[in-house]
């Protein structure tokens, strides 16, 4: 696939500024792991969430009188790119990965340019489409950034509500790769749609209001929502339909 391809909706605006414990890999007790016995895609996931003050300072909105447009780039990444989130023995290679970067609908009801999200090549104009969706609905994200932000934790990740994907590591508590190892997994939102266990427990604080599902706060994730059908659109499937545990801000491949 090309080094880079941009997708546009009609005029772009002038101007953007930036915004678990089962076997799927998302994070729950900080205990990330970083290596794998398995080549093959888990079949599980976890975490949970949480919101403390984002870790960088936030993004400020567009303020083009125009309306806003979407925007995106595909690019190509190397190691150098993804120094805590990948190591050698990984499933897939950096040249098996890109970088997408694009605009985003922030929590404050504006544009934000700068979002970025590291995810497997064959998969990246896919969910060029679906984030496009995702935007046109005006479906609100809180932050996106790539998991090395956060020195490659996935649960310091999910204590700043970030949305990411692509984290070379296990799934929690498994000696098997976690789908977000392949890049093929998105944690969208992890505070409002936290990693919930059967017995109901959310393992951050500050998201165990989420764990009820009848709320309507901003990003909060609901079964046949436009959320949900944007990613069923490219057959990936939602951790929230699961049994029991359920992986409520995860969307991945396998829908594991």
């Amino acid at each position: 696939m090309p080094g880079r391809r941009v997708f546009r909706t009609a005029a772009f605006m002038t101007a953007f500024v930036s915004v678990t414990s089962a076997a799927a890999g998302c994070g729950g007790d900080g205990s990330d792991s970083k290596g794998g016995s398995s080549a093959s895609p888990p079949t599980a996931a976890s975490p949970s969430a949480s919101t403390p003050a984002p870790q960088s300072p936030s993004p400020s909105p567009s303020k083009s009188a125009e309306p806003e447009r979407f925007q995106s780039a595909v690019k190509k990444v190397s190691a150098d790119d993804l120094p805590h989130s990948w190591h050698k023995g990984c499933p897939v290679s950096p040249s098996g990965l890109r970088m997408i970067e694009m605009t985003y609908w922030g929590m404050d009801h504006k544009p934000h340019a700068g979002g970025k999200l590291v995810v497997n090549a064959e998969a990246a104009d896919k969910l060029v489409g679906v984030f496009h969706k995702l935007f046109e609905e005006r479906y609100p994200i809180h932050r996106m950034e790539p998991v090395d932000v956060f020195k490659g934790s996935d649960f310091d990740s999910i204590e700043a509500d970030n949305t990411s994907a692509f984290n070379c590591r296990n799934a929690t508590g498994s000696s098997n790769w976690s789908q977000h190892a392949y890049g093929l997994a998105v944690d969208l939102n992890p505070c409002e749609n936290p990693y919930v266990t059967a017995s109901g427990h959310v393992e951050h604080k500050d998201c165990v209001k989420f764990a009820d599902r009848s709320r309507k706060d901003p990003g909060v994730i609901h079964k046949g929502d436009k959320t949900v059908r944007a990613f069923a659109s490219i057959d990936w499937g939602w951790g929230g339909s699961w049994d029991g545990t359920r992986d409520y801000q995860h969307f991945s491949s396998s829908g594991r």
